[in-house]
C-alpha cells in the first residue's frame, strides 16, 4: 500500500508538471515551479521525481502512458499501426510543450516497450520479415513524430499568396515554384495529409513482405 501512494504521488507531481509545461511552456518547468503547483517545497519533490533531468524523463513516460490505450487496439495490423499513428499526432496538439521531449530524451521505461512492442507485432502480423521489423517501426515512429511536431512547430505554415507571389516574381530563381504555384496557394489539409502519408508506409510496409503475401495483404488493406 504504501508502495502504492508513493507511486500516486509521483504521477500527482508528473501530471502537474505537464500541465504547468501546456500553460507556460517547458521553459518555465522549473522545480521551484512545480513545487509551487503542487503546494510542496522544492525539495520534497526529490524523493518522488529526483532532479530536473529526471523529472523531463518522468514526463516522457507519461506521455507514452497517454498512447498506451492506441497500442492495445485490437483488429488487422494496418488498423492497429493507424490508431498509434493518429493517437501520437493528437497526443501533440494536446502538450505541445512537452511533445518534442519524445525525440530529445531516449524512452526505456515499461510504458515505452510495451509501445514498441505493439509496434512490433504490428508489423509482424503484417508479414515483415523479423530482421526489417526494428527498421520499419523507426520509420513509422519518425514519420509520426516529425509530422506532429512539424505541426505544433509552426514549420508545417498554412498557405501564404504572398509568399508564392515572391517565389514566381523571382523569376528564374525559384522555377519549380512557379510550375507548382496553383498548388502551393491552396490551403493544405494536414489530416488528409497525415492520412496520405500513412498510407504510403502502409505500401512500404507491404513491399516488405513476401511477394503472394504482399499482394494478398495489400488488397485486403
Amino acid at each position: 500500500m504504501a508502495e502504492q501512494g508513493v507511486e500516486a504521488r509521483r504521477r500527482e507531481i508528473l501530471t502537474a508538471a505537464l500541465a504547468l509545461a501546456d500553460e507556460r511552456g517547458l521553459d518555465a518547468l522549473s522545480m521551484r515551479a512545480v513545487a509551487a503547483r503542487v503546494g510542496v517545497t522544492p525539495m520534497a519533490l526529490y524523493p518522488h521525481v529526483g532532479n530536473k533531468d529526471a523529472l523531463l524523463d518522468g514526463l516522457v513516460d507519461l506521455l507514452l502512458a497517454e498512447l498506451l490505450p492506441a497500442a492495445r487496439t485490437a483488429g488487422p495490423w494496418h488498423e492497429r499501426l493507424r490508431a498509434i499513428a493518429h493517437a501520437g499526432r493528437a497526443l501533440a496538439h494536446r502538450h505541445p510543450a512537452a511533445y518534442p521531449l519524445l525525440l530529445s530524451r531516449p524512452a526505456v521505461t515499461p510504458d515505452a516497450v510495451r509501445l514498441v512492442d505493439a509496434l512490433y507485432r504490428a508489423l509482424l502480423d503484417a508479414g515483415v520479415p523479423a530482421a526489417q521489423v526494428p527498421r520499419l517501426e523507426r520509420l513509422v515512429s519518425t514519420y509520426v513524430l516529425g509530422y506532429a511536431i512539424g505541426e505544433i512547430t509552426g514549420r508545417f505554415a498554412p498557405a501564404d499568396p504572398r509568399r508564392h507571389a515572391r517565389a514566381t516574381a523571382a523569376g528564374g530563381a525559384a522555377p519549380a515554384h512557379q510550375e507548382l504555384s496553383g498548388v502551393l496557394a491552396q490551403p493544405p489539409d494536414w489530416d488528409a495529409e497525415f492520412a496520405a502519408g500513412l498510407d504510403d508506409l502502409m505500401h512500404v510496409i507491404t513491399g516488405h513482405v513476401p511477394s503472394a503475401e504482399s499482394a494478398r495483404r495489400l488488397s485486403n488493406h
